[in-house]
C-alpha cells in the first residue's frame, strides 16, 4: 500500500529540481580524439591521414567511406566535408622511443598510461597525447608541436625542407575557434580552385575556336596553289579550283570569274613580252654604239702608224 510508516521519503525524491549537467571526462575525450579514428572509431594505425579541419582518420576508413555509393549510406558529420582523397593529407609522424606498445594483457592486469603517446614532436620532443597543441603542414604532411613552430620560426619545413606559408599550417584536434578559422580557409581554397579550373576551360575553348577558324580560311600558300576562298551573300564559303584544261580552253564552273582570271594572265604575258623586246633593242643599240667607237679608234691608230 505504501505510506504506512515503513519508509520515509526524502525531499529530493518528492521535489524534482534542475538536472545536473553531465561532465565529460577530459581524459576519455582526449583518448577518443588522439588515439581513435574519427570516422570508424577504431584505433589509429598507419597510414594515418588528417583532413583540412585537423581531424585524424585511418586511411583505409576514408577510402571505404568514399567508395560507398549506396543509398543506405549513413551520413557522417566527421567526414561530410571530405569529397575525395585529395581533401586529406597523409601524416609523417615521428615514433616515440619511450612507448612500449599496445600489447593487450590476457589477464587484464595491464595499466594503460594515457600520458605516454605513440608519436612525438621531432624538434622539441613533446608527446602527442592531447596535452600539447600539435600542427601539420598541408604541403608535406610533417607533424610538429605548436611550440616548435613558434620558437624556431622558419618558412621551410624543419624535417624535409619544403617551403610553406601560414595558411598551410593546420592545427590537429583544435578547439571551436580553430575549427571555424580552418573551415573558412578550406572554403576559400576550394572556391579559388574552382575559378582556376573554369578559367583554364575557357582558355582551352578559345584556343580551339581560333585553330578551327585558321583551318577554315586558307593562308597565302594555299591561295597560290590554285584554290580561292569566296564568301557568298549568305555567308557560306566556296572554293574554286583552277586547272590547266580550264585555263587553256576557257571553260569553268564559274564563267565570269574564270574568264577574268584568264584575261588578266594573257595581259600579263603580253606585257612581259613587250618589256623583254624593249630591253633587247636597248641592249643591241648600246652594243652597236660601242662597236662603232672601237672601230673608229682602231682606224685612227692604223692611219697614224702608216704615216
Amino acid at each position: 500500500m505504501g505510506c504506512d510508516g515503513g519508509t520515509i521519503p526524502k525531499r529530493h525524491e518528492l521535489v524534482k529540481g534542475p538536472r545536473k549537467v553531465e561532465k565529460v571526462d577530459k581524459n576519455a575525450e582526449l583518448v577518443a580524439r588522439w588515439y581513435y579514428c574519427a570516422l570508424s572509431q577504431e584505433k589509429l594505425c598507419r597510414p594515418i591521414v588528417a583532413c583540412e579541419l585537423g581531424r585524424l582518420y585511418n586511411k583505409d576508413a576514408v577510402i571505404e567511406f568514399l567508395l560507398d555509393k549506396s543509398p543506405d549510406k549513413t551520413p557522417m558529420e566527421a567526414a561530410s566535408h571530405i569529397k575525395s582523397i585529395k581533401n586529406v593529407t597523409e601524416l609523417k609522424l615521428a615514433d616515440n622511443p619511450a612507448w612500449s606498445g599496445d600489447k593487450e594483457s590476457i589477464k587484464g592486469d595491464k595499466y594503460d598510461d594515457i600520458q605516454s603517446a605513440r608519436f612525438i614532436c621531432p624538434v622539441v620532443g613533446l608527446e602527442m597525447n592531447g596535452r600539447h597543441r600539435f600542427c601539420f603542414l598541408r604541403n608535406c604532411g610533417c607533424v610538429f608541436s605548436e611550440r616548435a613552430l613558434k620558437e624556431i620560426k622558419s618558412e621551410v619545413c624543419h624535417k624535409c625542407g619544403v617551403p610553406f606559408q601560414e595558411e598551410d599550417v593546420i592545427v590537429l584536434n583544435g578547439n571551436k575557434e580553430d575549427v571555424e578559422v580552418l573551415k573558412k580557409r578550406m572554403e576559400d581554397r576550394r572556391l579559388k580552385s574552382k575559378l582556376e579550373k573554369k578559367s583554364k576551360k575557357c582558355k582551352a575553348a578559345e584556343s580551339a575556336s581560333q585553330q578551327d577558324s585558321a583551318a577554315d580560311c586558307p593562308g597565302p600558300s594555299k591561295a597560290k596553289s590554285g584554290k580561292d576562298c569566296i564568301k557568298s551573300s549568305s555567308g557560306e564559303k566556296r572554293q574554286i579550283i583552277f586547272t590547266k584544261s580550264s585555263a587553256d580552253n576557257g571553260n569553268s564552273s564559274v564563267p565570269g570569274k574564270v574568264n577574268k582570271a584568264s584575261s588578266t594572265t594573257k595581259r600579263s604575258i603580253a606585257d612581259s613580252e613587250e618589256k623583254s623586246e624593249a630591253y633587247k633593242s636597248i641592249f643591241t643599240s648600246h652594243s652597236s654604239a660601242k662597236r662603232s667607237k672601237e672601230e673608229c679608234s682602231n682606224w685612227v691608230t692604223h692611219t697614224a702608224y702608216c704615216f
